[in-house]
């Protein structure tokens, strides 16, 4: 067996306009005919992880943050939030007034307002993203498939995301679902645009590791590509970890290397130095 190879996908094998660079593609590809194994590792859920993805040559993916392991087909790991939990978070949302969408690997599931209201931090997101036209952005060109009118009480669940109307939301939000794990995106502290809810304890370090013990696979054959604050635990788990040159200060200051940005062939670039192809 090869290296272990682990790719966040927004931001890294990716770009913000969900285009995937072609040289990429060459990447993934030149790298599994050398015997390594590639694993997408993401926030987002299986539903989210459309054929475009799976087309370019995946061994598998981590979904979730870390709650959904699954290897050419075969799941290894999928750790879910209660029905309880989700009935509380949900209600506690509605009380706040604050919208919100489940992620399940059957799809996204929003609440009744989600659409409107989070029109300003789907922009502001992408702005801070460098897409190009952000100020024209739509909800429903950000999430395409998002569901409207189901039910919301589920036990399906990896992880719920919600709008902030305020940084207190996410700190009283931490207070009441002690139990969960809470995070934000979007920005950093105060200028996070949302906050989740995910299974507790759970991360991309400890999915990398739980996905090493199905393969029989050795820490030190592990490579971890990222570009966010989330992608620091599965750089801290693999052997070496890169960040992309787009990425944030505390993912680069995490990193083994740095390499380019995901517009500039910074994941070609990145497998070349790393002998991977």
């Amino acid at each position: 067996m090869g290296k272990i190879i682990f790719l966040d996908v927004d931001g890294t094998l990716a770009d913000y306009e969900n285009r995937i660079p072609p040289s990429a593609v060459r990447a993934v590809r030149a790298a599994r005919r050398s015997g390594h194994r590639v694993y997408i590792c993401t926030g987002r859920s299986r539903a989210e992880v459309y054929p475009s993805l799976w087309d370019i040559g995946l061994d598998g993916m981590i979904g979730g943050n870390g709650s959904y392991v699954e290897d050419h087909g075969h799941v290894v790991m999928h750790q879910l939030l209660t029905l309880e939990q989700c009935r509380r978070a949900v209600d506690w949302l509605n009380s706040r007034g604050l919208e919100f969408y489940l992620e399940s690997n059957s799809g996204l599931y929003a609440s009744e307002q989600f659409a409107e209201k989070a029109q300003p931090a789907v922009r502001e997101y992408s702005r801070r993203r460098g897409r190009d036209g952000a100020e024209h952005m739509t909800v429903s060109q950000a999430f395409p498939d998002m569901i409207y009118g189901a039910g919301l009480y589920r036990d399906d669940l990896n992880k719920i995301s919600y709008l902030l109307d305020s940084y207190q939301d996410f700190l009283d939000a931490k207070e009441q679902f002690a139990d969960m794990e809470n995070g934000t995106w979007g920005g950093a502290g105060e200028t996070a645009l949302f906050g989740d809810l995910g299974v507790k304890g759970i991360t991309k370090g400890n999915a990398a590791a739980r996905l090493l013990d199905y393969l029989g696979a050795k820490q030190e054959d592990t490579v971890a590509f990222g570009d966010a604050k989330i992608d620091i635990p599965m750089f801290e788990f693999c052997h070496t970890g890169v960040a992309m040159g787009n990425a944030g200060e505390e993912a680069k200051a995490a990193a083994d290397f740095v390499t380019g940005d995901v517009e500039e062939d910074g994941l070609y670039q990145g497998f070349l130095k790393l002998h991977l192809i």
